[in-house]
C-alpha cells in the first residue's frame, strides 16, 4: 500500500516531501533514501493524528507523473479502512465494543495503527460491519 509524494529538490540540498492528498505530510532528507523514510515516518505519524482526531484518512490513489509511491505497511492500511468504515458508519469505538463483543481496551489496540493485529480479529470486525475482508495477490 503506498500514498502518492512529491520529492522536491531543496535549495540547501536533499529533498523536501510533501503529500498532495495529505496537507499536514510534510518531512526532508539529505539523501533520496533518507528522504523516503522520512516521508514514510512522516506518513504513519499522519495516519496516528487523523485517528485520534476522528477524521477519515484519505484512499490512496493511482500516481501521476511527478509523483513517487511511499509506503505503508499493509496492516496500517487495513487499519485505515477500518477507521473510515466506522466514520461512514458512525460507529464508535463504544458501540464496536459491543458488536463485536470485545472489550473496549482491545479496540482501541485493535484501531492504533502500530499496534500488532492479528488479520482474523480485522476481518472479524469488518464482518460486524457488515463488510468482508478479501485478499488478493497481484
Amino acid at each position: 500500500m503506498y500514498y502518492p509524494a512529491i520529492f522536491t529538490n531543496a535549495l540547501e540540498g536533499g529533498y523536501v516531501v510533501t503529500f498532495p492528498d495529505i496537507p499536514e505530510a510534510i518531512t526532508q532528507g539529505n539523501t533520496f533514501e533518507e528522504a523516503i523514510e522520512m516521508a514514510e515516518d512522516v506518513l504513519l505519524s499522519c495516519v496516528e493524528i487523523y485517528f485520534s482526531e476522528d477524521r477519515k484518512f484519505p484512499q490512496n490513489r493511482a500516481l501521476l507523473e511527478n509523483e513517487t509511491a511511499v509506503s505503508l505497511p499493509e496492516s496500517v492500511y487495513l487499519k485505515i479502512l477500518l477507521h473510515n468504515t466506522m466514520i461512514e458508519q458512525s460507529i464508535s469505538k463504544v458501540q464496536l465494543a459491543r458488536l463485536t463483543n470485545i472489550r473496549p481496551p482491545e479496540i482501541q489496540r485493535i484501531l492504533t495503527p502500530t499496534h500488532n493485529t492479528k488479520i482474523d480479529t480485522i476481518g472479524r470486525v469488518f464482518h460486524t460491519l457488515g463488510k468482508q475482508l478479501q485478499i488478493t495477490i497481484i
